[in-house]
């Protein structure tokens, strides 16, 4: 048995594998509103064990907006803000912190559950510490993105690098996920041309790429700069692509660049796809990549209208729930068509 332990265990472990993987995906669309409402910067303390109260009474909410008024993004943006408008980005914030944790209780407690019941061998034990202290890095990660934007740095927002490591790290922490409940399966890997094989991995990297692309146009609020297509402000290729003032850090800060390598990187990306069904044609994973390759031609088509739309919470929540389905269906293609001895099949 590849994954060497027993059926039961694997049939639980790939449950918990589920259940996690789930929490993960829904933890990435609340961190999605968290940044799209602008709330990710009302908590201005990161404190692991009261910070998962919130505020009782008035006057610990008047000491939770006083510390929120300390912050540039309040003088400079915020000015105007009242109590309610700050409870509805702090109740955002916290939120998306206390799923966080509860997405830690779920994985260290079925982690010591199995454990404890001897289901797992030496090598799923270090598999799955090492998912979770991913998620324990991603706390770490994420007050670091937090702490870029209430006085570290001179930025009013987030340092849209931070976002992208910290988004980077989510979209890991779910393709590993997914990849171990592959592993504890009963599925082979399939024995294909390897063209096919280069262009799914091709696949995953370029999906990768295109998402971290994203975060940082996020980051900038650049989907809500250049709202037409498929020129920018009635150019092909933006005349301010390159800042003057940030030079080379125009492709991680510069809105015009950021949005247009997004979308270049899409072109790519969506002509890859269609191209690996073109090649996958008559193969046994034919419907794998047509599947995928349907996948990212809706994504193209969605981001489309997310940016025509300047980017308005619910279709932006759509965009980025569907990139992370292409990024696992690309993972799942990756996985199936590497090879190991005594494990392929014809195709």
């Amino acid at each position: 048995m590849p994954h060497a332990i027993s059926p039961v265990a694997a049939r639980w472990v790939r449950r918990w594998l589920i259940l996690i993987g789930l929490m993960v995906y829904a933890m990435i669309l609340i961190g999605g509103a968290t940044r799209l409402t602008d709330s990710g910067l009302s908590i201005t303390e990161w404190d692991p064990i009261k910070g998962a109260l919130p505020p009782f009474g008035e006057a610990a909410w008047l000491s939770e907006f006083e510390k929120y008024k300390q912050t540039a993004e309040f003088q400079q943006q915020n000015y105007n803000m009242t109590m309610s408008e700050f409870q509805y980005i702090y109740w955002w914030e916290w939120g998306h912190r206390l799923f966080g944790r509860l997405i830690g209780l779920v994985a260290i407690a079925g982690f010591v559950w199995f454990a404890a019941k001897r289901w797992l061998s030496r090598k799923w034990l270090i598999r799955l510490a090492v998912l979770i202290a991913l998620g324990g890095l991603q706390g770490f990660i994420g007050w670091w993105m937090v702490a870029s934007g209430i006085g570290e740095t001179d930025r009013l927002d987030v340092a849209p690098y931070r976002l992208m490591t910290h988004f980077g790290l989510a979209l890991l922490i779910i393709a590993v996920t997914a990849w171990y409940w592959l592993d504890l399966g009963e599925d082979s890997p399939v024995l294909v041309d390897q063209r096919l094989r280069v262009i799914a991995l091709a696949l995953l990297i370029l999906t990768s790429i295109q998402m971290l692309s994203g975060a940082l146009v996020t980051g900038l609020d650049a989907g809500r700069t250049y709202t037409d297509w498929p020129l920018m402000a009635g150019e092909l290729i933006p005349s301010h692509y390159l800042d003057e003032q940030l030079g080379v850090r125009s492709l991680f800060e510069g809105r015009a660049a950021t949005q247009f390598n997004h979308r270049f990187f899409a072109y790519t990306l969506w002509a890859m796809a269609l191209f690996g069904a073109f090649l996958a044609r008559g193969s046994a994973l034919a419907k794998g990549f047509y599947l995928i390759a349907a996948l990212v031609s809706a994504q193209a088509i969605w981001g489309i209208i997310t940016l025509i739309n300047a980017a308005p919470l619910p279709i932006a929540l759509i965009h980025q729930g569907l990139g992370v389905i292409v990024m696992l269906a690309a993972v799942w293609l990756v996985w199936v068509t590497r090879t190991e001895r005594n494990q392929t099949v014809p195709a």
